[in-house]
């Protein structure tokens, strides 16, 4: 018994020392991002666009599986760059409308309201806590981990707990909306969709509906998250800082398209039949819907992560509740697969929280106070 612990301690060794060696360039770039993050802490500018930057991939990588995934997994055949410069323009007409209608603020008011009070203040000075964020999101991305990219991200700027409770409360919400009305579309309408998609040939006018319907999400996702990477700028915008911001996610995009996703887009072809144009067409549909109704109600920036999780968690339960055929197993696994996409976003906004404290010593006492009421 002692001879198996020890081969099976000496594989374990192996299997980490091949993920290290695997690994060793993006593991070299990140270390390298702690470097210069604590060299350039000190330097207003400097450390300004060094965390945009940082924030400018991590968020875009992070999130297209909540946007993009499934526009991305059911148009493997087509031209990436065909792909990208739909979505690149898409982006690119969004902020500019929003950077001129509200006067160089490219995030709807999400960080800056019509009053000029923020609860994410542009610090006149930038602590590492706040330059690493982006770094810990794209670790947390390398893992496969749809973790929330408003939660890890916000938090860390946020004048307030107040600022923290009151976007964890509108995402928690959205992601309980997310997943009845998914379930309850898929389960009621699944024997009619199961007969329709069945058909091997397709009509064309899907093809043309998805698209329609992912430039529409994908263009209130920015109106959405946009504050995420935007955080590291001021408020309102110069042109050039503009025109660094918009270009600089315009050609991120153009990586991610050419990279298919990356890493990150596992999460969502995993899931049953998401290549289908038809049903990746009817979940963004039921995304988009949720995300324009959360957009127009309050201009308190949301976890779309934890709204797209609600979707396809509440689709994927439905999916696996309806089929007669499919045994217990499968119910079981779909119980599995979703647990583990809640515990991951679940573990991104205790690290989120955790930064938020390091970063911001009111928000500690806050949440110390609460933890240790005084006596």
């Amino acid at each position: 018994m002692g001879k198996k612990k020890q081969v099976k301690r000496r594989h374990n060794t192996l299997d980490i020392v091949a993920v290290l060696v695997k690994e060793r360039g993006f593991l070299s770039i990140i270390l390298l991002g702690f470097v210069l993050a604590a060299i350039l802490v000190g330097y207003g500018q400097a450390a300004m666009w060094l965390g945009f930057f940082f924030a400018a991939y991590a968020t875009v990588a992070n999130d297209s599986i909540q946007s993009l995934g499934t526009f991305i997994e059911s148009n493997q055949d087509k031209k990436w760059w065909l792909l990208w410069l739909y979505i690149g323009g898409i982006f690119l007409a969004t902020v500019s409308f929003s950077f001129f209608y509200y006067n160089g603020d490219v995030t709807y008011q999400r960080l800056l309201s019509a009053d000029g009070v923020s609860d994410y203040p542009h610090p006149d000075t930038f602590n590492y806590f706040q330059i690493i964020a982006p770094l810990i999101l794209l670790i947390l991305t390398r893992l496969r981990m749809p973790v929330s990219t408003t939660f890890l991200m916000l938090s860390v700027f946020s004048a307030s707990s107040s600022g923290i409770t009151s976007v964890v409360s509108k995402s928690l919400s959205g992601y309980g909306m997310a997943f009845i009305l998914s379930f309850l579309v898929w389960y009621f309408s699944y024997n009619a969709i199961r007969k329709h998609f069945s058909q091997r040939k397709m009509n064309g006018y899907w093809n043309v509906i998805q698209w329609l319907v992912s430039g529409s999400l994908w263009a209130v996702w920015v109106m959405q998250d946009g504050a995420n990477v935007a955080v590291f700028l001021p408020r309102q915008q110069s042109w050039w800082q503009f025109l660094i911001f918009a270009l600089t996610i315009f050609f991120g995009l153009g990586l991610l398209f050419f990279l298919k996703g990356d890493k990150i887009q596992k999460v969502v072809s995993e899931k049953a039949r998401i290549s289908d144009v038809r049903a990746a067409t009817l979940i963004d549909f039921t995304y988009v819907i949720l995300l324009i109704y959360k957009l127009f109600i309050s201009t308190v920036p949301m976890s779309t992560t934890w709204v797209f999780l609600g979707v396809i968690g509440g689709r994927e339960i439905a999916v696996n509740l309806s089929r007669n055929k499919a045994g217990m197993n499968h119910k079981i696994k779909s119980l599995k697969m979703i647990g583990k996409d809640v515990s991951y976003a679940a573990i991104g906004l205790f690290v989120s929280l955790a930064l938020a404290s390091g970063a911001n010593t009111a928000i500690r006492d806050e949440i110390i106070s609460y933890f240790v009421p005084l006596k």
